[in-house]
């Protein structure tokens, strides 16, 4: 079968740093290949570069470089922009930053089919809500009038994905289409791409999530250090991967098997046993709404000194703001939050105050919740109730526990890699040796193996402290490695509960049952 998309041995640099080493793959129609690797892998470099969307200041050179049967090395720059949406559609990660916000979903669609003379303009707001409607966004002539921002995260990614396939391109370039996705918008992100792949639409697909990737690729490439480490059928590469990179990535997924085990090395962990005698955190008949709509409704929950208790749901079920209850941050409209049995929910801050550093947070963006001006050292004491000089001494410690280096201090966190900042987020919340530690979404954002690691970490750190922790996950293999009971939510309500592995293994409730079988399975034997 002719290829869509063929390159031989492309190599892409930035201001003479060599980023892509002789990469080649090729992409047939009806056909999915998958790039996989860890952030700098050079995954979205080569992507991008098919689309000659490399980047200023880019030199591209290869041995070969077709699309769509043209030489690409001789395009013009009029050519990419009239490949770019009509041959070949670009789905990114993040929603929000792809899509304008200053227009309507709708009129970002609309654009496309007029761009590339799609249907005549009289047709144009019929053909956006039918392209909705195919991507299952729900209510599509309302959705269509709201800006980006209205939307929740899988309609965009949905949104995005429409405008991405409104001028029927023969190729779609996924880039992490399903990152930071509950399992069920997950589960139909993939299946919308499947579909597209079935009516012979050509995919690379580029991810981190061999899960993901195994649902859907015919073929994988694994990419390290910007060259391709292995390559072959999907089912061989998985079952059967040739190359030790290969093996780390996927020794480091969190799933049932590696309960109890270090994912970076596969080794039994230390477990702590939870302290039943008495909560350090509960809630009890929690009720909050914003407006006439109810987010969290009569929920209750315990937390005991060294439990993990995770917490899962779709957006919107409620988890965020049941975090933020916990944390003092929100008051309910109804019930109580107590910690160590002390009331902590409709106190004065005043009151507050001197509990404050028994309850930390880590969330899913550090970057955002630090101030860009501050220094790590800086960000890290801010928190520390000790004296000026111990304060530098008790930084580095911290530094240390994380597994970064002192010179870390001084650097900001624009400077730091994804994982490094969460490491720094971890350490910011350790340092007022917390009874309490509230994860939201901590790990969804990170590399496989990054991810692995921060796992470990916080692991080891309840071990040595005896540290309770909420986390909270779309990721549900996460959840049952790092978990001992979880909560279940759904329209801001606890619809089951229980020990992690009863509720995995023998879920009660239709909405559990419709969510483990949303998640992806790498189920393929050596």
């Amino acid at each position: 079968m002719t290829s869509l998309v063929t390159v031989e041995d492309l190599h892409v640099s930035f201001a003479g740093t060599e980023v892509v080493h002789g990469v080649s793959l090729s992409v047939a129609p009806g056909e999915c290949v998958a790039i996989v690797g860890e952030s700098g892998s050079g995954k979205s470099v080569t992507a991008r570069t098919l689309l000659g969307l490399a980047g200023p200041g880019s030199k591209v050179r290869a041995a070969a470089f077709r699309v769509g049967g043209r030489d690409a090395l001789a395009f013009a720059p009029a050519d990419w922009r009239r490949m770019r949406g009509g041959f070949a559609g670009l789905v990114l990660q993040d929603a929000l930053v792809s899509l304008d916000p200053l227009r309507t979903v709708g009129a970002e669609i609309a654009e496309v089919l007029a761009v590339h003379d799609v249907v005549p303009r009289a047709r144009r707001p019929e053909r956006v809500l039918e392209l909705l409607d195919e991507v299952g966004v729900p209510e599509p002539a309302v959705r269509a009038g709201q800006p980006p921002h209205q939307l929740s995260g899988g309609l965009r990614q949905r949104a995005l994905i429409a405008s991405a396939i409104a001028a029927d391109p023969e190729l779609i370039i996924a880039d992490e289409p399903t990152t930071a996705l509950d399992v069920t918008v997950q589960a139909q992100i993939l299946r919308l791409l499947a579909e597209r792949k079935a009516a012979g639409t050509a995919l690379l697909l580029i991810s981190h999530d061999l899960a993901v990737v195994a649902s859907i690729a015919d073929r994988i490439l694994v990419m390290k250090d910007g060259q391709i480490v292995e390559a072959g059928p999907a089912r061989e590469v998985l079952a059967a991967p040739a190359h030790d990179y290969t093996h780390a990535l996927l020794a480091a997924v969190p799933s049932a098997a590696s309960r109890g085990t270090r994912l970076t090395t596969g080794v039994p962990r230390e477990r702590t046993t939870p302290d039943l005698s008495a909560p350090v955190l509960a809630g009890a008949g929690l009720f909050r709404s914003y407006g006439p709509r109810r987010v969290v409704d009569d929920v209750s929950f315990t937390l005991h000194g060294g439990e993990t208790l995770g917490v899962v749901g779709e957006s919107g079920s409620g988890k965020t703001t049941l975090a933020r209850l916990a944390l003092g941050l929100l008051e309910p409209d109804d019930g109580q939050v107590t910690l160590h049995g002390r009331p902590w929910s409709r106190q004065r801050e005043r009151a507050r105050r001197p509990l404050r550093p028994r309850i930390q947070l880590i969330s899913q963006n550090p970057l955002d919740s630090f101030d860009p001006r501050h220094t790590v050292g800086r960000l890290i004491a801010e928190p520390l109730r000790l004296p000026r000089n111990e304060r530098h001494a008790r930084v580095l410690d911290l530094l240390s526990r994380v597994g970064l280096p002192p010179g870390t201090a001084a650097r900001h966190p624009r400077e730091l890699s994804g994982g490094q900042r969460q490491r720094v987020a971890i350490a910011r919340a350790l340092g007022p040796r917390p009874d309490v530690l509230v994860c939201d979404e901590p790990v969804s954002a990170l590399d496989v193996s990054v991810q692995a690691q921060v796992l470990d970490l916080l692991a080891d750190l309840q071990a040595e402290y005896g540290t309770a922790m909420v986390f909270i996950s779309h990721d549900l293999g996460v959840v049952r490695h790092v978990a001992d009971r979880v909560l279940v939510m759904k329209d801001g309500r606890i619809v089951e509960e229980g020990d992690t592995e009863a509720v995995f293994t023998r879920p009660g409730h239709p909405y559990t049952r419709a969510l483990v079988a949303s998640v992806p399975r790498m189920e393929f034997s050596s």
